[in-house]
């Protein structure tokens, strides 16, 4: 019954202009909110993207510049610009900074060291098998099974692999091995993330982050490398572009996206950067992929986006929709 038929006169004049003022404005914030969220898909294609061309960048700048060093002016231009921002103060703050940091140093010097050893295409693609991984890595820490969409993903993924990067006898190139290893780096900073961020200021614990990575890559370079001497002009570019372009401005698309897009969605859509990767390395690079390859390639990205869209997990859903603190 129309509540306005309880009340006589004016009242229940008044009564029925005020809910249709509620149903106008319910309609407005709704074509708001489906703007604001379409310019959020929009944005987080962007840093998918950004993310998606690093490994073109770093692949052309490796010939001029050691892996470590490329890691560690990288990484010390990020954290002084994100510190410019905002000082991480606290010691809970630089302790699990500092865990997450280690996570995210070893899954980018196992990836930029593998880089040299691969191609771009194989690096981008294997390395989108963080998304496969971190749900079983969260489940194994919190004691729980992971979802069957997990597993028909690894399996997948797995086919993947073998179809990509031409596994004969289970065996893989050392560049290839060394990429799955920072997949599974990545992974656990994710999981590591999700523990640990909600806990501290966003920009700050990044920061942290970002220097921890820097200077354990200055420590590697001095023992594996000759040092992180002054780059060549050559290699600024590329040392710009992904400390500012990536590590910077793709990381502040991904977390304005996210404060709009759930989690599910947010993963979703970062699943495209492999994807980004490989198109990237075909047009700048003239890398190409054969048709074995190019049925691989598919495998991997249909095992991402079956785990981010149909696992039940909702932990791990959350864990995923984070990037590797690009």
């Amino acid at each position: 019954m129309d509540p306005s038929a309880r009340l006589p006169g004016i009242a229940g004049r008044v009564l029925l202009q005020r809910e249709g003022g509620c149903h106008l404005l319910l309609l407005l914030s709704s074509a708001v909110a489906s703007r604001i969220e379409n310019r959020a898909v929009l944005a987080l294609i962007g840093a998918a993207f950004l993310f998606g061309a690093t490994f073109v960048v770093v692949k052309s700048a490796l010939d001029t510049i050691e892996p470590l060093s490329f890691i560690a002016w990288r990484f010390a231009l990020g954290a002084i610009i994100l510190a410019t921002l905002a000082i991480p103060r606290g010691k809970a703050l630089w302790l699990h900074g500092s865990l997450c940091g280690v996570a995210l140093f070893s899954g980018y010097a196992l990836q930029t060291v593998g880089l040299e050893l691969t191609t771009a295409s194989n690096s981008a693609l294997i390395t989108g098998l963080y998304v496969v991984i971190t749900p079983f890595l969260a489940a194994l820490i919190a004691r729980r099974a992971p979802s069957p969409w997990v597993v028909g993903g690894a399996a997948a993924a797995f086919v993947g692999v073998a179809l990509l990067t031409g596994i004969e006898g289970l065996s893989l190139q050392r560049g290839d091995l060394l990429t799955v290893g920072c997949a599974v780096a990545f992974a656990a900073h994710i999981v590591a993330l999700a523990r640990y961020a909600p806990r501290h200021p966003l920009i700050p614990f990044t920061t942290v982050q970002l220097a921890v990575t820097a200077v354990l890559a200055v420590g590697s370079s001095l023992i594996f490398e000759s040092g992180p001497g002054i780059p060549v002009r050559a290699v600024w570019g590329a040392i710009a572009l992904t400390a500012i372009g990536v590590t910077v401005g793709a990381y502040l698309l991904q977390v304005w996206s996210q404060t709009v897009l759930g989690a599910g969605t947010a993963a979703t859509v970062l699943s495209a950067e492999p994807a980004f990767g490989v198109a990237t390395a075909w047009v700048v690079l003239g890398e190409r992929l054969g048709a074995r390859g190019w049925v691989g390639a598919g495998f991997i990205v249909a095992a991402i986006y079956v785990v981010v869209t149909k696992q039940r997990d909702e932990r791990s859903r959350d864990a995923e929709a984070v990037s590797p603190a690009h």
